[in-house]
Protein backbone atom coordinates (compact mmCIF):
# COMPACT_ATOMS: atom_id res chain seq x y z
CA UNK A 1 0.00 0.00 0.00
CA UNK A 2 1.34 3.29 -0.55
CA UNK A 3 2.47 6.10 1.80
CA UNK A 4 -0.57 8.51 2.56
CA UNK A 5 0.72 11.89 3.64
CA UNK A 6 0.46 13.01 6.60
CA UNK A 7 -1.90 16.20 6.84
CA UNK A 8 -2.84 18.04 9.47
CA UNK A 9 -5.64 17.42 11.50
CA UNK A 10 -6.60 21.70 11.02
CA UNK A 11 -5.70 24.91 9.21
CA UNK A 12 -3.10 27.48 12.22
CA UNK A 13 -5.50 30.83 12.92
CA UNK A 14 -3.18 33.45 12.25
CA UNK A 15 -2.30 35.66 15.77
CA UNK A 16 -2.86 39.75 15.89
CA UNK A 17 1.15 40.50 15.96
CA UNK A 18 1.09 38.74 12.81
CA UNK A 19 -1.65 40.06 10.90
CA UNK A 20 -0.19 43.44 12.27
CA UNK A 21 3.09 42.87 10.72
CA UNK A 22 1.92 41.48 7.80
CA UNK A 23 -0.06 44.89 7.24
CA UNK A 24 2.75 46.63 8.06
CA UNK A 25 4.75 45.04 5.34
CA UNK A 26 2.51 44.96 2.45
CA UNK A 27 1.48 49.23 3.40
CA UNK A 28 5.23 50.23 3.85
CA UNK A 29 5.84 51.74 1.30
CA UNK A 30 2.70 53.53 1.08
CA UNK A 31 3.17 54.95 4.52
CA UNK A 32 6.21 56.30 3.59
CA UNK A 33 5.12 58.00 0.58
CA UNK A 34 2.26 59.80 2.76
CA UNK A 35 4.74 61.30 5.03
CA UNK A 36 7.32 62.49 2.36
CA UNK A 37 4.46 64.13 0.40
CA UNK A 38 3.09 65.52 3.88
CA UNK A 39 6.38 67.48 4.96
CA UNK A 40 6.92 68.77 1.64
CA UNK A 41 3.16 69.99 1.97
CA UNK A 42 4.33 71.48 5.29
CA UNK A 43 7.34 72.90 3.68
CA UNK A 44 5.29 74.85 1.01
CA UNK A 45 2.54 76.11 3.43
CA UNK A 46 5.64 77.91 5.78
CA UNK A 47 7.13 78.77 2.45
CA UNK A 48 3.75 80.30 1.28
CA UNK A 49 3.12 82.08 4.15
CA UNK A 50 6.66 83.67 4.77
CA UNK A 51 6.70 84.94 1.47
CA UNK A 52 3.34 86.55 2.00
CA UNK A 53 4.37 88.40 4.91
CA UNK A 54 8.12 90.08 3.74
CA UNK A 55 8.10 93.39 1.92
CA UNK A 56 9.74 95.03 -0.55
CA UNK A 57 11.84 98.22 0.11
CA UNK A 58 13.78 100.80 -1.72
CA UNK A 59 16.66 102.21 0.31
CA UNK A 60 18.52 105.13 -1.93
CA UNK A 61 21.87 105.46 -0.04
CA UNK A 62 23.73 108.72 -1.37
CA UNK A 63 22.23 108.32 -4.66
CA UNK A 64 22.64 104.25 -4.70
CA UNK A 65 19.74 102.55 -4.93
CA UNK A 66 18.87 98.91 -3.22
CA UNK A 67 15.83 96.95 -2.61
CA UNK A 68 15.03 94.91 0.42
CA UNK A 69 13.28 92.31 1.41
CA UNK A 70 12.01 92.82 5.14
CA UNK A 71 9.25 91.92 7.47
CA UNK A 72 10.18 94.85 10.02
CA UNK A 73 7.27 97.36 10.86
CA UNK A 74 9.41 101.01 10.52
CA UNK A 75 12.12 102.72 9.08
CA UNK A 76 14.40 102.46 12.16
CA UNK A 77 14.38 98.71 12.75
CA UNK A 78 14.65 98.39 8.30
CA UNK A 79 17.90 100.32 8.55
CA UNK A 80 19.59 98.52 11.69
CA UNK A 81 18.54 95.55 10.41
CA UNK A 82 20.02 96.26 6.65
CA UNK A 83 23.09 97.66 8.67
CA UNK A 84 22.80 101.04 7.71
CA UNK A 85 23.83 104.16 10.05
CA UNK A 86 22.77 107.21 9.64
CA UNK A 87 24.48 110.23 10.97
CA UNK A 88 23.87 113.33 12.63
CA UNK A 89 23.57 115.54 10.24
CA UNK A 90 22.44 112.99 7.33
CA UNK A 91 18.83 113.74 6.14
CA UNK A 92 16.22 111.17 5.74
CA UNK A 93 12.87 111.19 3.45
CA UNK A 94 10.70 109.66 6.11
CA UNK A 95 11.06 109.88 9.93
CA UNK A 96 12.76 106.64 11.66
CA UNK A 97 9.22 106.26 13.22
CA UNK A 98 7.43 105.64 10.18
CA UNK A 99 6.00 102.77 9.55
CA UNK A 100 7.33 100.45 6.32
CA UNK A 101 5.01 98.83 3.88
CA UNK A 102 5.61 97.11 0.62
CA UNK A 103 6.96 99.53 -2.00
CA UNK A 104 8.25 101.64 0.44
CA UNK A 105 11.07 103.98 -0.70
CA UNK A 106 13.77 105.39 1.65
CA UNK A 107 16.36 108.29 0.60
CA UNK A 108 19.35 109.14 2.62
CA UNK A 109 21.09 112.30 1.76
CA UNK A 110 24.38 111.78 3.02
CA UNK A 111 25.76 115.11 4.45
CA UNK A 112 29.07 116.61 2.94
CA UNK A 113 31.82 118.41 5.04
CA UNK A 114 32.34 121.94 3.60
CA UNK A 115 34.90 124.75 4.94
CA UNK A 116 33.20 127.79 5.26
CA UNK A 117 35.22 131.28 5.13
CA UNK A 118 33.05 134.29 5.83
CA UNK A 119 32.73 137.22 8.17
CA UNK A 120 36.17 136.87 9.85
CA UNK A 121 35.29 133.03 10.78
CA UNK A 122 36.48 129.95 9.52
CA UNK A 123 34.29 126.95 10.35
CA UNK A 124 33.37 123.31 9.15
CA UNK A 125 30.00 122.81 7.87
CA UNK A 126 27.98 119.35 7.45
CA UNK A 127 25.28 119.82 4.74
CA UNK A 128 22.91 118.02 2.11
CA UNK A 129 22.10 121.02 -0.23
CA UNK A 130 23.39 121.06 -3.42
CA UNK A 131 24.91 124.16 -4.23
CA UNK A 132 26.77 126.99 -2.64
CA UNK A 133 24.24 129.53 -2.48
CA UNK A 134 21.56 127.01 -1.15
CA UNK A 135 24.37 126.98 0.93
CA UNK A 136 25.10 130.39 2.40
CA UNK A 137 21.09 131.17 2.47
CA UNK A 138 20.66 128.18 5.00
CA UNK A 139 23.67 129.71 7.22
CA UNK A 140 21.87 132.95 7.18
CA UNK A 141 24.51 134.87 5.10
CA UNK A 142 23.35 137.58 3.08
CA UNK A 143 25.45 138.77 0.18
CA UNK A 144 25.92 142.37 -1.54
CA UNK A 145 25.75 142.83 -5.03
CA UNK A 146 29.48 143.91 -4.32
CA UNK A 147 30.52 141.08 -2.63
CA UNK A 148 32.97 137.84 -3.97
CA UNK A 149 32.03 133.89 -3.22
CA UNK A 150 34.57 131.42 -4.18
CA UNK A 151 33.19 128.80 -5.52
CA UNK A 152 30.20 130.91 -7.65
CA UNK A 153 27.16 130.68 -5.78
CA UNK A 154 25.87 128.22 -8.39
CA UNK A 155 28.83 126.24 -8.14
CA UNK A 156 27.63 122.29 -7.23
CA UNK A 157 28.78 120.94 -2.99
CA UNK A 158 31.17 117.90 -2.91
CA UNK A 159 32.75 117.10 0.20
CA UNK A 160 35.47 118.43 1.45
CA UNK A 161 34.99 122.15 -0.81
CA UNK A 162 36.25 125.17 0.67
CA UNK A 163 33.70 128.15 0.12
CA UNK A 164 35.03 131.70 0.70
CA UNK A 165 32.80 135.10 1.63
CA UNK A 166 34.64 138.47 0.56
CA UNK A 167 32.80 141.23 1.87
CA UNK A 168 33.44 144.13 -0.73
CA UNK A 169 32.61 148.04 0.28
CA UNK A 170 33.04 151.00 -1.83
CA UNK A 171 33.23 154.22 -0.22
CA UNK A 172 33.86 158.02 -1.62
CA UNK A 173 36.55 160.38 0.51
CA UNK A 174 36.86 163.78 0.24
CA UNK A 175 40.04 165.28 1.40
CA UNK A 176 41.26 168.98 1.54
CA UNK A 177 45.02 169.84 0.69
CA UNK A 178 45.64 173.47 1.82
CA UNK A 179 48.40 175.11 -0.40
CA UNK A 180 50.72 177.71 0.61
CA UNK A 181 50.99 181.23 -0.68
CA UNK A 182 54.52 183.07 -1.31
CA UNK A 183 55.63 186.17 -0.50
CA UNK A 184 56.28 188.44 -3.72
CA UNK A 185 58.87 191.40 -2.49
CA UNK A 186 58.47 194.47 -4.97
CA UNK A 187 60.95 197.56 -4.47
CA UNK A 188 58.85 200.94 -2.95
CA UNK A 189 60.90 204.09 -4.27
CA UNK A 190 58.17 206.03 -1.52
CA UNK A 191 59.23 203.41 1.44
CA UNK A 192 62.52 204.14 3.08
CA UNK A 193 64.81 201.36 3.36
CA UNK A 194 64.13 198.80 5.11
CA UNK A 195 61.18 199.54 6.34
CA UNK A 196 58.42 197.11 4.27
CA UNK A 197 54.58 197.07 4.10
CA UNK A 198 52.21 194.48 3.20
CA UNK A 199 50.46 195.70 -0.17
CA UNK A 200 48.30 192.11 -0.29
CA UNK A 201 47.77 189.88 2.56
CA UNK A 202 48.29 186.31 1.27
CA UNK A 203 45.65 183.66 1.59
CA UNK A 204 45.72 180.10 1.52
CA UNK A 205 44.36 178.13 -1.51
CA UNK A 206 42.70 175.08 -0.85
CA UNK A 207 42.51 172.12 -3.47
CA UNK A 208 39.70 169.42 -2.96
CA UNK A 209 40.02 165.56 -4.17
CA UNK A 210 37.69 163.20 -3.94
CA UNK A 211 38.96 159.49 -4.00
CA UNK A 212 37.03 156.17 -4.40
CA UNK A 213 38.20 153.04 -2.18
CA UNK A 214 37.30 149.91 -2.62
CA UNK A 215 37.91 147.32 0.69
CA UNK A 216 38.12 143.41 0.91
CA UNK A 217 37.22 142.15 4.52
CA UNK A 218 38.17 146.17 5.89
CA UNK A 219 41.38 146.05 4.08
CA UNK A 220 42.14 149.12 1.36
CA UNK A 221 42.65 147.25 -1.87
CA UNK A 222 42.38 149.93 -4.27
CA UNK A 223 41.96 154.15 -4.34
CA UNK A 224 41.55 156.12 -7.50
CA UNK A 225 41.11 159.69 -7.54
CA UNK A 226 37.78 160.29 -8.92
CA UNK A 227 37.51 164.41 -8.80
CA UNK A 228 40.12 167.56 -8.15
CA UNK A 229 38.99 171.16 -7.90
CA UNK A 230 40.85 174.20 -6.66
CA UNK A 231 37.80 175.74 -4.50
CA UNK A 232 39.85 178.34 -3.49
CA UNK A 233 42.62 180.28 -5.47
CA UNK A 234 46.41 181.06 -3.90
CA UNK A 235 46.89 184.61 -3.16
CA UNK A 236 49.91 185.76 -3.30
CA UNK A 237 51.17 188.04 -0.36
CA UNK A 238 52.91 191.19 -2.29
CA UNK A 239 55.25 193.24 0.27
CA UNK A 240 56.89 196.57 -0.82
CA UNK A 241 60.49 196.69 0.34
CA UNK A 242 61.53 200.77 0.82
CA UNK A 243 63.99 201.72 -1.36
CA UNK A 244 64.00 205.50 -1.20
CA UNK A 245 66.82 206.46 0.85
CA UNK A 246 67.01 208.93 4.03
CA UNK A 247 68.71 211.91 3.55
CA UNK A 248 72.10 212.37 5.12
CA UNK A 249 72.23 214.93 8.09
CA UNK A 250 75.92 215.51 8.15
CA UNK A 251 75.50 217.92 10.71
CA UNK A 252 72.73 218.84 13.13
CA UNK A 253 73.08 221.70 15.81
CA UNK A 254 71.05 224.21 16.91
CA UNK A 255 72.15 227.88 17.40
CA UNK A 256 70.32 230.65 19.85
CA UNK A 257 72.21 234.03 18.89
CA UNK A 258 71.47 236.30 21.07
CA UNK A 259 69.26 238.28 18.60
CA UNK A 260 67.48 234.89 19.54
CA UNK A 261 67.00 233.79 16.21
CA UNK A 262 67.37 230.03 15.97
CA UNK A 263 68.76 227.73 13.12
CA UNK A 264 69.19 224.47 12.62
CA UNK A 265 72.06 223.01 10.95
CA UNK A 266 71.43 220.63 8.18
CA UNK A 267 74.58 219.59 6.37
CA UNK A 268 76.17 222.94 6.88
CA UNK A 269 73.15 224.58 5.79
CA UNK A 270 71.26 226.50 8.07
CA UNK A 271 67.65 225.97 8.70
CA UNK A 272 65.39 228.62 10.24
CA UNK A 273 63.85 227.00 13.38
CA UNK A 274 60.31 228.71 14.31
CA UNK A 275 60.79 226.98 18.06
CA UNK A 276 61.94 223.67 19.87
CA UNK A 277 60.34 221.51 22.15
CA UNK A 278 61.84 219.44 24.72
CA UNK A 279 60.75 217.13 27.12
CA UNK A 280 58.30 215.95 24.21
CA UNK A 281 56.52 212.58 24.77
CA UNK A 282 56.66 210.33 21.53
CA UNK A 283 54.13 207.45 20.92
CA UNK A 284 53.21 205.71 17.23
CA UNK A 285 49.80 204.77 16.01
CA UNK A 286 48.92 203.11 12.64
CA UNK A 287 45.68 203.36 10.64
CA UNK A 288 44.33 200.17 12.06
CA UNK A 289 41.22 199.32 14.43
CA UNK A 290 43.53 198.91 17.07
CA UNK A 291 44.48 202.58 16.69
CA UNK A 292 41.82 204.36 15.26
CA UNK A 293 38.83 201.93 15.29
CA UNK A 294 38.21 201.48 11.47
CA UNK A 295 39.42 198.89 9.03
CA UNK A 296 39.91 198.46 5.16
CA UNK A 297 37.25 199.97 3.56
CA UNK A 298 35.76 201.41 6.31
CA UNK A 299 34.64 205.45 5.39
CA UNK A 300 37.83 207.93 6.10
CA UNK A 301 40.23 204.52 7.09
CA UNK A 302 43.72 206.18 6.46
CA UNK A 303 42.46 209.68 5.87
CA UNK A 304 44.35 212.88 8.25
CA UNK A 305 41.94 215.75 10.49
CA UNK A 306 43.77 217.59 7.47
CA UNK A 307 42.50 215.33 4.62
CA UNK A 308 45.97 213.70 3.92
CA UNK A 309 46.24 210.01 3.65
CA UNK A 310 48.28 208.52 6.04
CA UNK A 311 52.21 207.91 4.76
CA UNK A 312 54.96 205.97 7.01
CA UNK A 313 57.89 208.27 7.32
CA UNK A 314 55.85 211.69 6.61
CA UNK A 315 52.95 211.71 8.84
CA UNK A 316 52.33 212.39 12.59
CA UNK A 317 49.74 213.28 15.17
CA UNK A 318 49.99 216.82 17.33
CA UNK A 319 48.25 219.33 19.22
CA UNK A 320 47.81 221.72 16.80
CA UNK A 321 47.87 224.60 19.35
CA UNK A 322 51.24 223.29 19.65
CA UNK A 323 52.21 222.78 16.30
CA UNK A 324 49.98 223.76 13.33
CA UNK A 325 49.01 221.45 11.13
CA UNK A 326 50.90 221.29 7.83
CA UNK A 327 54.49 222.65 9.57
CA UNK A 328 56.90 220.52 9.29
CA UNK A 329 59.14 219.35 12.60
CA UNK A 330 62.30 217.56 13.15
CA UNK A 331 62.18 215.47 15.91
CA UNK A 332 65.43 213.89 16.91
CA UNK A 333 66.97 210.06 16.55
CA UNK A 334 63.50 210.27 13.63
CA UNK A 335 63.68 212.52 11.24
CA UNK A 336 61.57 215.20 9.49
CA UNK A 337 57.99 214.80 10.10
CA UNK A 338 55.01 216.12 9.18
CA UNK A 339 51.99 217.64 11.38
CA UNK A 340 48.76 216.07 9.56
CA UNK A 341 46.97 214.35 12.00
CA UNK A 342 45.48 215.13 15.54
CA UNK A 343 44.02 212.89 18.39
CA UNK A 344 42.07 213.05 21.61
CA UNK A 345 44.74 211.89 22.93
CA UNK A 346 47.55 214.11 21.65
CA UNK A 347 47.81 217.24 24.12
CA UNK A 348 50.34 219.40 24.68
CA UNK A 349 54.19 218.12 24.11
CA UNK A 350 52.85 214.64 23.14
CA UNK A 351 53.07 213.43 19.26
CA UNK A 352 52.63 210.47 17.85
CA UNK A 353 54.26 209.29 15.08
CA UNK A 354 52.56 207.01 11.94
CA UNK A 355 53.73 203.63 11.03
CA UNK A 356 52.28 201.65 8.49
CA UNK A 357 52.94 198.20 10.72
CA UNK A 358 49.96 198.29 13.92
CA UNK A 359 52.73 195.69 15.57
CA UNK A 360 55.55 197.86 14.89
CA UNK A 361 53.23 201.15 16.24
CA UNK A 362 52.41 199.37 19.27
CA UNK A 363 56.06 197.97 19.79
CA UNK A 364 57.39 201.42 20.33
CA UNK A 365 55.95 202.12 23.31
CA UNK A 366 56.08 205.80 24.73
CA UNK A 367 59.46 207.34 24.24
CA UNK A 368 59.82 210.31 26.80
CA UNK A 369 62.55 213.42 27.08
CA UNK A 370 62.88 213.64 23.22
CA UNK A 371 63.48 217.14 21.53
CA UNK A 372 61.33 218.27 18.64
CA UNK A 373 62.37 220.88 16.14
CA UNK A 374 59.09 223.10 14.79
CA UNK A 375 60.54 224.53 11.20
CA UNK A 376 57.30 225.81 9.61
CA UNK A 377 54.86 224.75 6.67
CA UNK A 378 57.63 224.12 4.23
CA UNK A 379 60.36 220.93 4.28
CA UNK A 380 63.90 222.16 4.14
CA UNK A 381 66.05 220.42 1.53
CA UNK A 382 69.10 218.24 2.85
CA UNK A 383 70.91 218.83 -0.20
Amino acid sequence: MGAIPLQGTHDPRPTGKLTAARWLHEHLRLILLSAILSFALTICLIMLLHGASAKSVTVVDGGKSTVIQTRTSDVSALLKEAGITVGPNDRLSAALTSSVEDGTRVVIDRAMSVQLVADGKKETKYTTLQTVGDLLKDEGITLSAEDKVTPAVTAKIDEGLQVKVVRVKREVVTTEHPLAYKVVKTADQNLLVGKTKVVQTGKQGLLVKKFERVYEDGKLVDEQLVYKSLEQPIVQQVVAVGAKKKAAVVSLAYNKTASAVKTLQLNGKSVKVKSVLSGVTLTAYSAGPASTGKDVGDAGYGITASGTTVSEGRTIAVDPDVVPLGWWVYIEGIGFRRAEDTGSAIKGKKIDVYYDSERYANKFGKKRGNTVYVIGPVKPSAD
